[in-house]
């Protein structure tokens, strides 16, 4: 029981500090914020609701890894590195196509619920 109140005070460090620090983070929490009542309205079902809210989460949780793999990144090379840069767009690339994923299906969510 101890490791996993261990576990759970690192977690919540880890995502108080990414509030504190990282914008992309306190973006997407406000989205989260935001869609999270709105998904009440919007799912026709609660699979569909599970998708919407399901990808609000998982759009949180790819900006924190990478989030993470940025800062490990900095830290392994504060000066620049071509390598490191790969590394970093490979992050970006993620966050990229979760927010495509999350915007599609909210959008066909919206077309099944209103059209």
């Amino acid at each position: 029981m101890t490791r996993l109140w261990k576990a759970l005070i690192n977690s919540i460090n880890g995502l108080n500090w990414a509030m504190r620090h990282e914008a992309a983070v306190q973006e997407e929490v406000v989205a989260f914020a935001i869609g999270l009542p709105a998904s009440f309205f919007v799912a026709a079902s609660i699979p569909w609701w599970l998708a919407l809210v399901g990808s609000l989460l998982l759009l949180i949780v790819v900006e924190l890894l990478n989030t993470a793999v940025e800062k490990l990144s900095d830290h392994v090379t504060p000066e620049h590195s071509q390598a490191i840069k790969v590394v970093k767009d490979l992050g970006s690339a993620a966050v990229l196509l979760t927010l495509t994923g999350t915007f599609l299906i909210w959008a066909c969510a919206l077309a099944v619920r209103f059209w």
